[in-house]
């Protein structure tokens, strides 16, 4: 089953040329997974070449305006297209005031919204995979997100399952399966003699806005990819934790200890370049990236090789809908 990351929005609370403030699309075989909606996210969507009618399940990591002003638009948009699919929206406490307030904006929908205020320790659980909150500290009610396969079975030996007098067809589905089979000659094979060791399920963890936090590390552990947010470079870590932020060297420092396989920082203030921050995560954490609106990281399983970057302008995009350069920070 694919999986994959589409970065809509990079940016921190204001927006650049080249940076849209928050938003992340997930790929999860035919699911939507879209992560904060921040100003003109329906847009990106669009932009990004993967659509906008198909999103299933929105997350929220925070109410504050760069991570959820693009939301009533979109859904405004949805129901004037005519959309019937209900719709999911998670978020941390205080999500059904939102709710609330968003009503008086877009008004009567179309489809059905499940607006769902998640706890801690209460999993949203799917057929292929689970969505689990991760308590994060921002200042405000906030949550994280680690989206978690669980583990698949093992390899399965076609070439011992032969040699055991197995017959190719249903009774191998049955050993990888873990069920013992009996042959036309009464003999058992068991699924241990013929299938490997069970194998793990990705993991993607998504931090939205926080400090540096003993909760994320714990829930990044082993994960295949961190989303962290970077919006301050370590000279300026004192501003970092009076707003309730990271810095790029402790973001990778995160990772290092929770031993990520990939780091993507997001949430970049205008006060950097991305070759800041990448150089301060890099010499903490050397598999780090920077990714630019419409970049995708490709999240295979682990036996099929390590997460990869996609540059947009290796896709199928329009060349001319993509920035030249990075942006010059700000003062």
């Amino acid at each position: 089953m694919d999986l994959d990351i589409i970065f809509l929005g990079t940016s921190g609370a204001v927006p650049t040329a080249h940076r849209a403030p928050a938003a992340s699309l997930v790929r999860h075989g035919g699911e939507r997974i879209l992560v904060d909606c921040g100003e003109g996210t329906q847009r990106q969507l669009l932009r990004s070449g993967f659509g906008l009618a198909d999103v299933d399940l929105v997350l929220l990591t925070h109410f504050h305006a760069d991570h959820t002003l693009g939301l009533p638009g979109m859904l405004k948009t949805f129901a004037l297209r005519g959309r019937d699919a209900p719709l999911t929206v998670v978020g941390p406490p205080g999500l059904y005031g939102f709710m609330e307030y968003l009503k008086r904006l877009f008004g009567r929908l179309t489809f059905p919204v499940d607006w769902v205020e998640l706890q801690p320790g209460d999993p949203i659980v799917r057929d292929h995979y689970r969505i689990e909150p991760v308590i994060t500290d921002h200042g405000v009610s906030s949550v994280g997100y680690a989206l978690c396969e669980p583990m698949r079975p093992g390899q399965f030996d076609v070439e011992a399952a032969v040699a055991l007098g197995v017959p190719s067809g249903p009774l191998f589905g049955k050993l990888q399966h873990g069920q013992p089979v009996t042959l036309d000659n009464g003999t058992t094979v068991a699924p241990e003699q013929v299938v490997g060791e069970a194998r793990p399920g990705r993991r993607i963890v998504f931090t939205g806005d926080t400090r540096p936090s003993p909760t994320v590390l714990a829930a990044a552990a082993g994960a295949d990819v961190l989303v962290h947010e970077a919006t301050f470079v370590d000279e300026e870590a004192a501003r970092a934790a009076e707003t309730g932020h990271s810095t790029a060297a402790q973001a990778a420092s995160l990772a290092r200890d929770a031993a990520v396989s990939l780091l993507a920082l997001t949430h970049l203030s205008t006060r950097h370049t991305a070759r800041q921050v990448r150089e301060e995560a890099q010499a903490i954490f050397p598999e780090t990236v920077v990714p630019r609106d419409f970049d995708v990281i490709g999240v295979p399983f682990r036996e099929r090789g390590l997460p990869q970057l996609i540059r947009a302008r290796d896709r199928d995009l329009e060349a001319a809908e993509l920035p030249e350069t990075e942006p010059v920070p700000g003062p």
